[in-house]
C-alpha cells in the first residue's frame, strides 16, 4: 500500500513478502515495523512514519552521518536502516549492543556494519563502539565526484556518492518506472491469460506487482533442510600442500533486478547505483522490459522477486583444487564449474617472486548459472590455494614478496590485474575460537577518496569471512534445483558476529587503480582459512568451514 498505491519509494523490496531484509521499515506509533509483513488493515487509526515523514533535521542528519562513515554504498538498505535508527533515537541514547539488536532485522550486503555503526555513534550512540578512530570526514571537506569514481573503480558500475544516496534516492529503477507502466515478473511455463514469453524467458503481466505475481503463481520463499555441500568431490591432497571444495554461494545483493522500458525506448538500468559486484551484468530484466513494451505498446516494469533472484541469478562458481609449494614452484591443479564452453578459468597474479603452474579443468553438473564477473571470482580461489599451501611449506613470505607487492603484505598478500594489492591479517580469539579482529592493508594508487576506499575494503572483509565460514545454498544434487530461498538462509554474517576491522591504506603514487576490494576480499579470505587452521589445529577443506567454532560464532 504504501510504496505501489501512495508512491512512498523510500521503502525498499528487497525480499518482500520474507520481512527479513528490513528495508521496508517504517514506525507504527513511534515503533519499527516490517511493513511488506504487516498487514494494512492492523495499523488501522494508527500513525505510520515513513522516512518521507520524518522532520528534515533528523533525516539530513542521518544522511550526513551515513555519508562522513561510508556507511551507504549504493543505499538500496539504508532508508530501512535509517528508520530502524529514528525509532531508537526516540527511546534515548543507544549503545552498540543495542544498535547490534536492532540491525538484527536488516541485511547489508555492501558495507560490513562497522561504517554503519560509526554513522550510529555520530548520531547520539555511545561513542567509540568499534573501528578506526578515522571515520571519515563530513561531505563539506570531500570532493565527491572523485568519491563517486572510487565507487564505480570498485563495484564495477555508476555510483553516486552524495547526501541523497543514504536516503535510497539513487535512481533505482524500480523506483523511477512511470506511472501506469504494467508489471512483468518471472513466471513458469503454462498457460495464463497473462503469461508471455520474452527474452528467451516466461514472464506473467499484470496492472500491479501483486497481480502480476498472482498470475505467475510464484512459489514462497523457503529455507532447504538438507545443508550445502560442494558439488566437486575433494581431489586427493597433495604431500605437504592443501586442498579445498567451495560451495554454491548466493550473491545476496538488496537491490533485486529490475529494469523498465517504454515502447521504441532503451531499457533502464538495473545497475542504477551500483552492480552487485559483478552479479547482475546478465540480468534479464532489460531485454525483458524493452521487447514486452514494444509488443504490448505501454510502459513495462520487468521486476524479479527475492525468489527469482537466488533461482536464476550468478552464482560463484564452485571449485575443487589442490595446491603444493615446493620452496620455489607453486602448482595448483583444479576443477571449477564452468558457466559454458569454452570458458578459461580466471588469470592469477602471484605477488610473490615464485614460479606458478596452474591448470583447471572445466566441468558441468547440475545446478543454478554461475558468473566469473562476481567479486575477485578466480582470483580469490588460487590466492587462497596459493596462500594455504605457503602456510604448509613454512615459506617466509617477507623473504619471497615482490617488491611491489611488499607494501601491504601482512600474514598475506593478493595482487589483482589492475595492480591493486592488499594484505590481510586475521586474529583467531584463542578462548571463544571466534574471529577477534581482522587487519588490512591496502594499495589502490590514488585513493579518490579514503571513505569510500575504507568502506568497500569493510565491505570486502565482511564478504570474504562469509565466504570461508558461512555462506552457502542447498542445492539439489539431482536436477540442481535451489532449496535456500529466503535472505536469512544466504548465511550472510549479521551485525552482531563482525568483527571489528582495521584498514589502512598505504601510500601508492600513481593513477587511482581499480578493485583494490577483491584484493582485499581475496587477502582476507586466505587470512582467514590460514588463521583458522592453525587456531583449530586442522585445516578446513570445504567453503563454508561449517564445523569450525569460527563459523559457529559467526552464525552458521
Amino acid at each position: 500500500m504504501l510504496r505501489d498505491g501512495l508512491g512512498l519509494v523510500s521503502l525498499k523490496d528487497g525480499c518482500a513478502p520474507q520481512g527479513q531484509c528490513g528495508c521496508c521499515t517504517v514506525l507504527v506509533d513511534g515503533v519499527a515495523r516490517v511493513a511488506c509483513v504487516t498487514p494494512a488493515e492492523r495499523v488501522a487509526g494508527r500513525e505510520i512514519t515513513t522516512l518521507e515523514g520524518l522532520d528534515p533535521a533528523e533525516r539530513g542528519g542521518w544522511s550526513a552521518a551515513f555519508l562522513a562513515t561510508g556507511g551507504s554504498q549504493c543505499g538500496f538498505c539504508t532508508p530501512g536502516i535509517v528508520m530502524r535508527g529514528a525509532a531508537l533515537a526516540r527511546k534515548g541514547p543507544w549503545t552498540p549492543t543495542d544498535v547490534d539488536r536492532a540491525l538484527a532485522a536488516h541485511l547489508c550486503r555492501c558495507t560490513g556494519w562497522q561504517t554503519i555503526h560509526e554513522a550510529f555513534d555520530r548520531m547520539g550512540g555511545s561513542p567509540g563502539s568499534r573501528g578506526d578512530d578515522d571515520a571519515g570526514s563530513p561531505a563539506g571537506g570531500r570532493d565527491l565526484r572523485a568519491a563517486a569514481r572510487r565507487a564505480e573503480m570498485e563495484g564495477g558500475a555508476p555510483q553516486a556518492v552524495g547526501p541523497e544516496v543514504p536516503l535510497g534516492e539513487g535512481g533505482f529503477a524500480a523506483d523511477t518506472a512511470p506511472d501506469g507502466a504494467l508489471v512483468a515478473v518471472p513466471a513458469r511455463p503454462g498457460p495464463g491469460a497473462g503469461i508471455v514469453e520474452a527474452a528467451g524467458s516466461w514472464w506473467a503481466v499484470g496492472g500491479s506487482v501483486d497481480e502480476a505475481r498472482a498470475e505467475a503463481r510464484a512459489a514462497p520463499g523457503r529455507r532447504g533442510t538438507g545443508g550445502p555441500t560442494a558439488p566437486l568431490p575433494l581431489p586427493q591432497r597433495p604431500a605437504g600442500g592443501v586442498r579445498l571444495a567451495t560451495t554454491w554461494v548466493e550473491p545476496a545483493y538488496l537491490e533485486t533486478d529490475a529494469s523498465w522500458c517504454r515502447p521504441g525506448g532503451d531499457p533502464a538500468s538495473p545497475l542504477a547505483n551500483g552492480g552487485a559486484f559483478g552479479a547482475k551484468q546478465a540480468s534479464p530484466a532489460p531485454a525483458a522490459a524493452r521487447e514486452l513494451a514494444d509488443r504490448l505498446g505501454r510502459p513495462v516494469l520487468a521486476l524479479l522477486s527475492r525468489e527469482d533472484v537466488v533461482r536464476m541469478g550468478p552464482k560463484r562458481p564452485p571449485v575443487s583444487a589442490a595446491a603444493r609449494f615446493d620452496g620455489h614452484r607453486l602448482g595448483i591443479e583444479g576443477s571449477w564449474i564452468a558457466p559454458g564452453p569454452p570458458c578459461p578459468f580466471p588469470g592469477f597474479i602471484p605477488p610473490y617472486r615464485i614460479e606458478v603452474e596452474s591448470s583447471w579443468t572445466p566441468r558441468a553438473v547440475p545446478g543454478p548459472p554461475v558468473s566469473t564477473s562476481l567479486r575477485a571470482a578466480g582470483t580469490a580461489e588460487q590466492a587462497v590455494l596459493m596462500e594455504g599451501a605457503l602456510d604448509e611449506a613454512g615459506a617466509a613470505r617477507a623473504d619471497l614478496v615482490s617488491e611491489a607487492a611488499a607494501d601491504v603484505l601482512l600474514d598475506t598478500c593478493v595482487q589483482v590485474a589492475s595492480g591493486a594489492r592488499a594484505g590481510a591479517r586475521v586474529a583467531i580469539d584463542p578462548r571463544r575460537g571466534a574471529v577477534g579482529s581482522v587487519a588490512v592493508r591496502v594499495a589502490a594508487g590514488d585513493p579518490l577518496d579514503h571513505v569510500v576506499l575504507r568502506s568497500y575494503a569493510i565491505g570486502a572483509v565482511h564478504m570474504a569471512l562469509g565466504w570461508v565460514f558461512t555462506e552457502a545454498l542447498t542445492v539439489d544434487p539431482d536436477d540442481g534445483t535451489v532449496h535456500d530461498l529466503t535472505v536469512r538462509s544466504l548465511g550472510v554474517v549479521r551485525a552482531r558476529s563482525m568483527p571489528p576491522v582495521e584498514v589502512t591504506i598505504v601510500d601508492d603514487p600513481g593513477p587511482p587503480r581499480a578493485s583494490s576490494s577483491d584484493a582485499v576480499f581475496a587477502a582476507v579470505a586466505a587470512a582467514a582459512w590460514n588463521a583458522v587452521a592453525r587456531a583449530e589445529g586442522a585445516r578446513p577443506e570445504v567453503f563454508p568451514a561449517v564445523g569450525t567454532r569460527a563459523s559457529r560464532a559467526l552464525g552458521r
